[in-house]
């Protein structure tokens, strides 16, 4: 598999929308749908299946950035939006470039040296460690830098938190745990108990040790507290990296950025005298403090650096009244593309990731359209790209908006719908982070559909896909999805079908469109998610974080 397809199919499980999140069963029985109801939403599926059949077909050839399947892809969905009568949705033009830049390791066969105890300690590529340069630079050189033990490397003043206060480790390498404090002794009086804020992601590590003026980053995997395994790590640290670059982007960033393996840092913490199993139950209670490890760690990165773009559509249905403010509904468009190499069906169509997302973006924006009189706020329509290789295609937007966050009232995501029939449970994935879940709440009943929290909290998958770079502005944001306890067939159809997908065909050649696929609970879904937008675009009130959102202060502070 070309390095492309091997980063998009890992890279998921860490950055973005990773495999789907199991869908929580009802936690609480659901009615029956109201006696008489019958949706006519996208034409009872019609018009849904007639997009998702298109762009999940072999002419989009798996709908990979910078290839004739992103001309294709972006193509079409400009011709479709424009069709609508909706307008270019980014100052004028239905495309915004994302600029990106390529990072990829050469020096392939490096190692971690580590000056300990009057001895070295080597750690090796892939077995030991995995390890990139974020700062894009062709070559790096880390040369005796101290190592530090940080705990979760978390600094969060609403939760009275921090592990590095008092600590200065410009120029040096921290040591970090993944998720976060309270995870390791389950404390769930500590930060959301069980499930992960943004403090315990792998990508927040990395941002704060590079704002402490760190030299490098190391994150101590475990299988339990990231939500995968070492060979997912190491796979997705192994091919060609993407980023936005530098002058889109001038955060600080770490030259030497990765993973260790929990045996490998036991075995150096004991090789510096010190108890990693003992340090690592201290940073789950509160005072603890940092320790410095009596080691020195050196390594040269060389890496290539390749510079492109890609693009994101956008169209915008002008509000009636209150233009200057707007809801957002976004999927990405692009896919893993083909592979050559591959005897047989090259093609990762990606049916359901995320051409359901994009189908239903379609079927949403031609309900708007034809709503009369029009909604009086805005709506705009982002089919971002790059939601593979990190969310980079949100990210862009998020920093380049064509209606400014600060009047974004809400983002609805669509990614991954769960082809099935209807199911009685809409999961929401980071329930009761905002005031949106009241809004899903309202439109699910009107099905006889209840809302329920996702089953995994803890693996963080509330950061792992679009909405996500919403958030981050500020910006309440809606992800959810039908769940698997199934109106016909029970929670036992539900989880087989997930099960199913999973297994069969997530991100494998096999994610086609069939004509025998079930769309009834993915239209259900969309017809849900219109109406939440169609309710946040014809009234005045804004939704809210929650009290304890990791979010909120953002929100907050551009109200200022």
């Amino acid at each position: 598999m070309r390095p492309l397809l091997i980063l998009a199919s890992t890279t998921l499980m860490l950055a973005a929308c990773s495999k789907a999140p199991p869908p929580a069963a009802t936690s609480a029985p659901a009615a029956a749908a109201p006696a008489g109801y019958q949706s006519t939403f996208a034409g009872s599926g019609a018009h849904f299946t007639e997009r998702l059949k298109k762009l999940a077909s072999d002419e989009f050839e798996g709908r990979e950035p910078g290839t004739l399947g992103e001309r294709t892809t972006t193509a079409y969905l400009k011709d479709q939006f424009e069709r609508m009568g909706l307008k270019p949705g980014n100052n004028g033009s239905w495309f915004q470039s994302v600029p990106t830049v390529e990072v990829a390791l050469q020096n392939t066969d490096l190692t971690l040296d580590v000056d300990v105890a009057g001895g070295k300690e080597t750690f090796a590529y892939k077995t030991d460690v995995v390890v990139g340069n974020l700062s894009a630079k062709p070559e790096v050189a880390i040369k005796d830098s101290e190592l530090v033990f940080v705990g979760y490397g978390v600094k969060a003043p609403e939760h009275n938190w921090d592990d590095y206060a008092g600590l200065d480790v410009k120029g040096k390498t921290v040591i970090v745990l993944v998720n976060d404090p309270g995870f390791g002794n389950n404390d769930t009086t500590l930060f959301k108990g069980r499930a992960m804020t943004y403090y315990g992601r792998w990508t927040y590590k990395f941002e704060e040790a590079a704002r402490q003026g760190a030299a490098a980053a190391l994150i101590v995997h475990e299988t339990e507290g990231a939500g995968y395994g070492w060979g997912v790590v190491e796979n997705s640290w192994s091919g060609p990296q993407f980023d936005l670059p530098a002058s889109e982007d001038p955060a600080p960033r770490l030259d030497l950025a990765g993973w260790i393996t929990k045996s490998s840092a036991e075995r150096l913490f004991t090789k510096a005298g010190l108890d990693f199993t003992a340090l690592r139950s201290s940073a789950d209670v509160r005072g603890f403090k940092p320790q410095s490890l009596p080691a020195k760690l050196s390594a040269t990165l060389r890496s290539t650096i390749k510079n492109g773009t890609s693009e994101n559509v956008v169209a915008l249905l002008p509000g009636s009244s209150r233009p200057d403010e707007a809801i957002v509904y976004s999927a990405h468009w692009d896919h893993l593309g083909k592979d050559t190499t591959r005897s047989g069906d090259q093609i990762f169509n990606g049916a359901v990731d995320n051409a359901t997302g994009v189908a239903g973006l379609i079927v949403i924006a031609e309900a708007f359209a034809k709503q009369n009189p029009p909604p009086q706020r805005s709506i705009v329509f982002a089919a971002v790209t790059l939601e593979e290789s990190g969310l980079l295609g949100s990210r862009y937007y998020a920093a380049h908006p064509p209606i400014a966050m600060d009047k974004t009232v809400a983002n609805i995501n669509m990614d991954a719908l769960y082809l099935t029939k209807t199911a009685r449970n809409f999961a929401v994935v980071g329930y009761g982070q905002s005031e949106l879940d009241n809004y899903l709440k309202e439109a699910a009943a009107a099905q006889g559909r209840v809302i329920t929290p996702e089953e995994s909290p803890e693996k963080g998958f509330f950061f792992r896909s679009d909405h996500f770079n919403f958030a981050r502005k500020g910006v309440p944001a809606l992800y959810a999805k039908g769940g698997t306890d199934l109106f016909e067939g029970g929670e036992t159809a539900g989880r087989a079908a997930f099960d199913d997908y999973g297994k069969n065909r997530y991100h494998q050649v096999s994610d086609e469109f069939k004509d025998d696929l079930p769309v009834a609970g993915a239209v259900a879904d969309l017809e849900a998610l219109y109406k939440v937008g169609s309710k946040l675009a014809n009234e005045t009130s804004w939704p809210q974080w929650a009290a304890d959102s990791e979010f909120k202060a953002v929100r907050d502070a551009s109200k200022k």
